[in-house]
């Protein structure tokens, strides 16, 4: 598992981070404060405080070189 600071506080970031997460087969998490959110659901990810950046958990074993390269447009 590795961890990385995401910034996706307008509605069109939040779009285009899902449509780009969800090319990768591994399960990701979004966690802000105690609150938990699968990060390829556009509902779970509104429910939290976007404002502020969030942490995402990356849940696989693999090397996770090209979902890196995918999200740093988003990494803070």
């Amino acid at each position: 598992m590795q961890s990385v600071q995401i910034s996706i506080n307008t509605m069109e970031k939040v779009k285009a981070f899902v449509n780009d997460i969800t090319k990768f087969e591994y399960d990701f998490d979004l966690i802000s404060g105690r609150y938990v959110v699968n990060a390829k659901s556009i509902m779970g990810i509104f429910s939290l405080d976007i404002r502020k950046p969030i942490r995402l958990n990356i849940n696989t074993e693999e090397n996770t070189d090209a979902v890196l390269k995918v999200l740093s447009a988003y990494m803070i």
